[in-house]
């Protein structure tokens, strides 16, 4: 842990858990059907946050994961949110042996240093959908004057929004905040990638519930490292913000909660997370 990240593990309050509330209730629209998104029709998800206006949906949930992009007048920011996937099949992938990490696509991450890297399948993923959905940030910025994106995501949702958000601050005019709120997220890059996501994006909270599994993997041996926001939900109505990147020394954070995957709960992946269970639409 770098020496500037150094802090305590502070308690959040219940008026803090509550503010997380709609975030999650994006990332739970995230897994319902574009043809429902569109419209903003997706039940309890989109019943949950009435004011937010749909203008893109897309994906189709095998190649390419669902996504949807609007704005929400509540807080004068455009949202951007990305689909999950399984837990069983994605921790398979997680902890395979041939992951590797790449150089991230000079194009979308424009002047990143050669020394950051990201998991292959990660980029491969966020860069198919990169540019369709960056236009449409900057239409609904000019449309609304709007001075935030906030970008959401649960499990490879997750990874994907966290991607995004570095996207978005290279992409974007320094002018406009990037805000990221990420439920069950694994690692998605190396130390450097880290370094340069802390320095670019400060409002960020990587929500991790209970005994997940997901967030422990792939693993540190193999280069991968967190960036910073950790938030461990360590019991419902109990969670604490975690310093630094990977805190690896206090027990309420999850890599001492969770200090391997025989000791984690793959079913704490998919919530509650302020009572709201992610991985599907219902």
């Amino acid at each position: 842990m770098r020496e500037a990240d150094a802090s305590v593990v502070t308690q959040m309050s219940s008026s803090q858990l509550a503010n997380l509330a709609p975030y999650t209730q994006f990332a739970r629209a995230a897994y319902c059907p574009p043809k429902t998104v569109i419209d903003w029709k997706c039940g309890q998800a989109c019943e949950a946050v009435p004011e937010f206006e749909v203008s893109l949906a897309g994906g189709n949930d095998d190649s390419i994961q669902y996504y949807y992009v609007g704005y929400w007048p509540t807080e004068k920011t455009v949202i951007v949110a990305h689909e999950g996937t399984d837990p069983t099949k994605f921790l398979a992938v997680l902890t395979d042996a041939d992951i590797f990490m790449e150089r991230p696509d000079p194009t979308l991450f424009p002047g990143v240093d050669s020394s950051v890297e990201l998991h292959s399948g990660f980029a491969n993923e966020h860069a198919s959908t990169a540019s369709i959905i960056l236009k449409e940030v900057k239409s609904l910025i000019s449309q609304h004057n709007a001075k935030s994106v906030t970008v959401v995501g649960h499990s490879l949702g997750g990874a994907l929004a966290e991607i995004d958000c570095m996207f978005m601050a290279l992409n974007l005019p320094s002018s406009i905040a990037i805000k990221g709120v990420t439920y069950g997220t694994p690692r998605v890059g190396n130390s450097a990638w880290a370094t340069l996501f802390d320095s670019l994006v400060s409002d960020f909270q990587r929500i991790n519930n209970k005994k997940d599994i997901v967030p422990i993997v792939p693993w540190r041996f193999m280069g991968f490292s967190h960036v910073h926001g950790e938030v461990h939900i360590v019991s419902d109505g109990d969670a604490v913000q975690c310093p630094g990147d990977d805190n690896a020394t206090d027990d309420q954070c999850t890599i001492k909660s969770v200090p391997d995957i025989f000791v984690g709960d793959v079913l704490d992946h998919l919530g509650p997370y302020q009572g709201i269970y992610l991985g599907s639409c219902s």
